[in-house]
């Protein structure tokens, strides 16, 4: 089988195209993580959680392992997700938590070779239309001072937040930091789980996104990356037209969606080699 997957699935065959993998929706610890990532042939991940913590939670022994098993396999990191702005922490939860979240994964990407951190522009709880913006705005600059100071790149999701879905507030976001030390994320199924034109979007942010992430949808249900609604080959279309130099990170949801479950269906290593595969050839 493995021979099958390198085949298929490896970067030389996906147009020399870097894929990588939010693993832990194959697998919570990192040896099952790793064991996706062989079966597909990739040789590198995008970090959420590892044992079902989050990067920024691992006591430093354990991320010093986790760090160094990468390594010894050859698997290099292209971003970190945080929790940064999400789902979980709205505009009213505690700004400090997210500024000590940075702080430690700062200092983490520094030993992973990566500069890039994905957040959110967080979700509101209350407050008016107006209040929610300023108080966005207010963060995702301070975020980004402290990232630029800190050598890091903040990539912002069409996910959760007061710029989720609007390529208007994504690029008023990048306008109010004015700097390289943010930049977008664009995940290609959340559009349809969310109820918005992703495509339509992309066409207006295109040449400010560094990072991807290729999930796919039909309604609220995730599928395997090209059989769903969200146009995943027209994204990645224009995505490569407008000079796209990143990595195509799989998140496919089809066994785990964070924000409902803590760890993988049964069977989601499988689905997650599947969706993996589909990817690959999607890139072809």
């Amino acid at each position: 089988m493995r021979s099958e997957a390198a085949a298929t699935a490896s970067p030389r065959h996906a147009g020399d195209a870097v894929l990588a993998g939010i693993t832990d929706e194959a697998a919570p610890d990192l040896a099952g993580q790793l064991a996706v990532l062989a079966e597909l042939g990739w040789s590198a991940v995008e970090l959420r959680t590892v044992d079902g913590l989050a990067v920024a939670d691992l006591a430093d022994r354990h991320f010093a392992r986790v760090a160094s098993t990468l390594a010894d396999h050859g698997v290099r990191v292209v971003c970190v997700a945080s929790r940064i702005g999400g789902w979980a922490r709205p505009v009213t939860a505690p700004f400090e938590d997210d500024l000590a979240e940075l702080a430690v994964l700062a200092r983490r990407c520094a030993v992973l070779g990566t500069p890039y951190v994905r957040i959110m522009s967080y979700p509101n709880d209350g407050l008016d239309e107006s209040r929610w913006r300023a108080r966005v705005l207010d963060r995702v600059v301070a975020l980004a001072r402290a990232a630029e100071a800190a050598g890091v790149v903040l990539l912002h999701e069409n996910c959760s937040g007061w710029a989720a879905s609007d390529a208007d507030r994504m690029l008023e976001l990048l306008d109010a930091v004015n700097g390289s030390s943010l930049r977008l994320l664009f995940d290609t199924g959340n559009p349809v789980a969310h109820g918005y034109d992703g495509y339509e979007v992309l066409r207006r942010v295109a040449p400010h996104v560094a990072h991807v992430h290729v999930k796919d949808a039909r309604g609220a249900t995730f599928v395997d990356p090209g059989t769903g609604e969200a146009r995943v080959r027209d994204c990645v279309r224009l995505l490569r037209s407008a000079g796209y130099p990143g990595a195509w990170s799989l998140e496919p949801h089809v066994a785990l969606q964070p924000h409902r479950s803590d760890r993988p269906a049964e069977g989601a290593a499988e689905a997650f080699v599947r969706a993996g595969r589909a990817l690959a050839r999607l890139l072809r």
